[in-house]
């Protein structure tokens, strides 16, 4: 028998939204001493949130008029936004590669997902990720691209969590499934209101549907937390991509 929630729904959603600022940033908030069933879905809604402080924080420092080369200002972008997600993402686009290349079973890649070494294809990818963000960083994109990247990116993943069953339930993506798609994309909407950010969102939104089906293809049929951070990572790099091909 579920125990009834005691908190106001505003105190619920006020929790949620400070649930997925913590989960998907390195603000400096006080962590969320209690979580109950159902928080991290609930969460879901308020990703774009994390998206505005991830892209707005990268988006800044591409403003700001400092005396830098261009490949040095990017390679600081690329710092801050691995710092600023303490790199969650990144570490799941790793790991999901170690698994989704390996010339092995679903069970086995499973199994790969949990190992915390980094194999050859983790590596390989990691560093193809990074230079290609940094190229991306570089090239004569509008300063707000990395906040429409990044906001698109945390709406872009629910919609493979709605689709596709948890691959391993006791993992902290199964608990983020059913995602609020409705609220978040109304949260969105203000970044998808900005110049070319539609055709970039819907360029990351096939990039993410196609990387859903070949690991959920690869794992069994279901995609677990690491996978989510291979699709943030990719729908980052494609929108970013599609400001950089508009500017061409």
């Amino acid at each position: 028998m579920t125990t009834p929630d005691p908190r106001p729904g505003w105190r619920r959603q006020l929790q949620a939204a400070h649930l997925a600022l913590t989960f998907l940033t390195t603000l400096p908030l006080p962590h969320v001493r209690e979580v109950r069933e159902g928080d991290f879905a609930r969460a879901s809604a308020y990703y774009p949130l994390a998206g505005y402080a991830v892209g707005g924080l990268v988006a800044s420092l591409l403003w700001l008029p400092l005396p830098l080369p261009d490949g040095v200002r990017a390679a600081l972008a690329v710092g801050a936004w691995l710092a600023v997600t303490g790199m969650l993402h990144f570490d799941g686009l790793v790991d999901s590669a170690d698994a989704l290349f390996a010339m092995k079973s679903p069970e086995r890649r499973l199994e790969i997902l949990r190992d915390v070494h980094v194999g050859a294809f983790g590596l390989a990818t990691g560093v193809l990720a990074l230079l290609v963000l940094w190229s991306l960083l570089a090239a004569p994109i509008p300063a707000f691209a990395p906040l429409v990247a990044a906001v698109a990116a945390r709406l872009l993943v629910l919609l493979p969590m709605n689709l596709y069953p948890a691959a391993r339930q006791e993992s902290l993506g199964a608990r983020s499934r059913e995602g609020r798609w409705g609220a978040a994309l109304g949260l969105a909407l203000p970044a998808l209101l900005l110049p070319g950010a539609w055709a970039a969102a819907l360029a990351a939104l096939v990039a993410v549907l196609l990387a859903a089906r070949f690991a959920a293809g690869r794992l069994g049929g279901g995609l677990n937390g690491d996978v989510y951070g291979l699709l943030v990572v990719t729908a980052e790099l494609v929108a970013l991509g599609a400001y950089a091909w508009g500017r061409g």
